[in-house]
């Protein structure tokens, strides 16, 4: 099993990797299929293009914009490169369009208030983030269509895809790395019997691909996206976009530690450093999906904290961001990262396994140690649900990943002072984790209709 660091950790726009981020991508893609079908038939009727959203999609789409990352994806743009852009005021001019342009003299009806429709009936089977893409001709008949899926993480999927998708990666051959190990198991094996650490055998795997040249810019591109994001919630501060009200925090409580640094705790700057990272990301800005946008926090604070605090170097950033993406390719194809699948123990919990092994390993822990520190922060975040008020990824996700950064670094430091034995194994942690997604009542996987959704009073 092989998914690359350099794709687990994607550079985009808020406020989510599976709501805004992937039906981007499939909005794209669908846009260069009707350029194709249009160039192809040449026959100047007016088509029209229309996006049907599904499941979690179409329940908090809304407050997730995946409407708007609808009509960009249309309009040809990329979560990666809108993450220096006002998106905004980008969707400002996009939405009084009537029509997706191709070129100067071709292209498609496109009403971005009546053609994205949230469709709040039965889920698509395969998968609960779907969407639906059709091209119709003049007479309103679809002449191309194509189901996507939104797998987590801003991956995506087809529907022709979606069954050799595993748990949500596509499977790549044994052969297709050195050290293709598939659980945690045998990537304890396989470190014992090379002699390599987990970093190794993954910076190894990665430059069968790359080379080490481009894996170190890639992996230095990401860190720096994340120290930016932090930097900027620590420098921003007003009400968050949605409608809650709620008020940026990142800001102040940064400037109180800085005035009383004796009193201040790890814990202290730990959330302050996420909270500022999601606090972006729930204003629509630029974050790394860490593995998500919704636990986009918690990897950024712990490394930030390493750096800042106890002076971790360039080179121990892209060790701890190598652990990291091996433990969650584990996850990401053992189980589930995507909260519409599983819950937030899927999201802020594979983050704060993530984070606690990457840490783990930059303290010199053994690959039993890492081992053991992940299993140990995503133990403690089993059975999590995502119920975000408002459909929004503000209440409680911001605050969640201040406590998921805690939870890594608390993991990695039993961890270390222990032998790398204990009770439960990470893959049965993660076995666990499936299951508990499985039985969770969709309710509580990114719908808003349970939880703290609905626990609050309108006055």
């Amino acid at each position: 099993m092989f998914i690359s660091v350099l794709d687990l950790f994607k550079i985009g726009v808020g406020p989510s990797s599976s709501h805004t981020m992937g039906p981007m991508v499939a909005a794209r893609d669908f846009r260069s299929r009707c350029a194709a079908y249009i160039a192809a038939h040449q026959d100047n009727q007016p088509y029209h293009v229309r996006c049907t959203l599904k499941g979690s999609l179409a329940f908090t789409g809304k407050g997730h914009a995946t409407d708007r990352a609808v009509i960009l994806g249309l309009n040809n743009f990329t979560p990666q490169e809108l993450a220096s852009e006002d998106v905004n005021q980008l969707i400002e001019v996009l939405s009084q369009r009537t029509a997706i342009m191709f070129d100067d003299t071709t292209s498609m009806l496109f009403s971005p208030t009546d053609d994205v429709v949230f469709d709040k009936g039965e889920p698509l089977p395969e998968h609960p983030n779907g969407m639906i893409f059709q091209l119709m001709n003049a007479v309103g008949k679809t002449v191309l269509t194509e189901t996507y899926f939104s797998i987590g993480g801003g991956f995506i999927t087809t529907l022709a895809d979606i069954k050799q998708v595993v748990a949500p990666i596509k499977v790549e051959s044994a052969q297709s790395c050195g050290y293709p190990f598939e659980n945690a198991n045998q990537m304890m094996r396989m470190s014992a019997q090379s002699g390599l650490s987990i970093a190794a055998m993954k910076r190894s795997n990665e430059q069968e691909r790359v080379n080490s040249a481009q894996l170190d810019a890639g992996l230095d591109a990401i860190w720096h996206a994340m120290r930016t994001c932090i930097q900027k919630g620590l420098a921003a501060e007003g009400i968050l976009p949605g409608g809650l009200k709620v008020k940026r925090r990142a800001k102040a409580l940064y400037h109180q530690l800085q005035e009383n640094t004796q009193k201040a705790s790890m814990n202290d700057w730990l959330c302050a450093y996420a909270m500022a990272v999601n606090e972006e990301n729930a204003a629509g800005h630029m974050v790394v999906t860490a593995p998500t946008n919704g636990a986009a926090g918690v990897i950024p604070a712990v490394i930030y904290y390493a750096v800042q605090h106890e002076g971790a170097t360039p080179e121990q950033v892209r060790e701890f961001l190598l652990v990291a993406a091996a433990i969650g390719g584990l996850i990401k194809h053992n189980s589930s990262i995507s909260g519409a699948e599983v819950g937030c123990q899927g999201e802020v919990g594979s983050a704060s396994a993530m984070a606690a092994a990457g840490l783990c390993a930059i303290k010199g822990g053994t690959t039993a140690q890492i081992e053991n520190a992940a299993e140990i922060a995503l133990e403690h975040h089993l059975g999590m649900t995502c119920d975000p008020v408002g459909s929004l990824v503000q209440v409680p996700c911001i605050e969640r990943n201040g406590f998921g950064a805690i939870k890594a670094y608390t993991a990695a430091s039993l961890a270390i002072r222990g032998d790398g034995q204990h009770f439960m194994s990470l893959d049965n942690c993660i076995a666990a984790m499936k299951q508990t997604g499985l039985e969770m009542s969709v309710k509580f996987k990114e719908t808003s209709l349970g939880g703290l959704a609905v626990s609050i009073t309108e006055c």
